[in-house]
């Protein structure tokens, strides 16, 4: 029987290096699991996009070891590609939000065994003004540029932490300014002037819980929005943390929102970032989710349980749109025939 073959790229520099000491026990486990493992480490700060893009349509899976910005650049090569090869993750960053979410181990081995025992699992990801891809939070507004603006040493030091950090040092020093947006969504449109804006797939933002709603599902086809409107005086700054801190997010501080696509407008450029990276700055900018885009590899949980419960009722191993429109229109009719006989 022939060994399936895994494509295994790794940041020798992410988080505190520490994949130096795991690499051996990690190529063991995915061998010892039936792989064929040829690893990789990048070079360059593109090297995983690129050799994705080259070489993971050779491969029964790609895994990649990094932080949150490697697995923005897996994605975002694995969405040009014709077919959707399958996807690993081992983090080894500092905040890890997409680990966080999909319950992925932090312990590189255990995460290494997982994804040999894995299952499937299909995973929203974002489309950023038609040409760029997001794994879990398209933002911008105060603090958002935090992620990639962070000096990478602090980060390894002090992980999230180093982030609060940065947010409360830029809050004492009083100076927040608002962006004049107009939001629209599913036939609605409102203008405001807003500190901070996310569009998410996803339970941890900077390794943080805020500003996140309670009711994820990673596979929905629908992003979460949460903006913060601008507070007018400090007073009203400070009622914005408080609810924040609680994650009230109910509040006429708030806007927030599900939806599939939202664009936004504004009279000025506006800097955004995807996935902590830098988004670069628009006066137009649209976040639609492609539903079940990319084909993870996870422990089983109650996500994966949940998936393949709804693929089991629907009777098909793929959720794809037109199938599930004929599926539909198949058993309205045949309703409507029930009901004319």
């Amino acid at each position: 029987m022939a060994m399936k073959k895994m494509l295994f790229i790794y940041n020798p520099h992410s988080g505190k290096g520490l994949i130096k000491n795991n690499l051996f026990d990690i190529i063991n486990i995915f061998t010892e699991g039936g792989y064929e493992v040829t690893a990789y480490p990048t070079l360059a700060s593109d090297g995983a996009y690129k050799m994705i893009i080259s070489s993971a349509q050779e491969y029964d899976l790609a895994a990649v070891s990094g932080g949150d910005g490697t697995l923005s650049q897996a994605v975002n090569a694995l969405m040009q590609l014709p077919v959707k090869v399958p996807l690993g993750y081992i983090p080894s960053g500092s905040t890890n939000d997409f680990a966080s979410s999909m319950s992925i181990s932090k312990k590189m081995t255990e995460a290494a065994q997982d994804i040999v025992g894995g299952v499937y699992y299909e995973y929203d990801v974002g489309r950023f003004n038609a040409d760029r891809f997001f794994v879990y939070v398209a933002a911008f507004g105060m603090f958002t540029d935090i992620a990639y603006e962070t000096p990478q040493d602090k980060k390894n030091m002090f992980g999230h932490a180093a982030y609060i950090a940065e947010a409360l040092k830029r809050l004492s020093q009083g100076a927040y300014r608002g962006v004049d947006m107009t939001v629209e969504h599913d036939g609605k449109s409102e203008s405001g002037n807003f500190l901070i804006g996310l569009v998410s797939n996803s339970s941890s933002i900077a390794g943080m819980k805020f500003l996140v709603s309670d009711s994820v599902f990673f596979d929905d086809g629908l992003f979460e929005v949460t903006m913060v409107r601008t507070p007018s005086n400090p007073i009203e700054l400070q009622q914005v943390l408080n609810d924040t801190i609680i994650n009230r997010l109910n509040t006429k501080h708030f806007l927030t929102f599900k939806t599939s696509k939202v664009t936004f407008r504004s009279e000025e450029p506006i800097p955004w970032t995807l996935d902590g990276e830098s988004g670069g700055s628009h006066t137009f900018a649209s976040a639609e989710n492609c539903r079940r885009a990319i084909k993870l590899v996870i422990k089983p949980d109650e996500k994966t349980d949940q998936q393949k419960m709804i693929d089991h009722i629907m009777g098909v191993n793929e959720l794809d749109e037109e199938n599930l429109v004929n599926r539909f229109a198949e058993t309205a009719k045949k309703d409507t025939d029930e009901i004319t006989e």
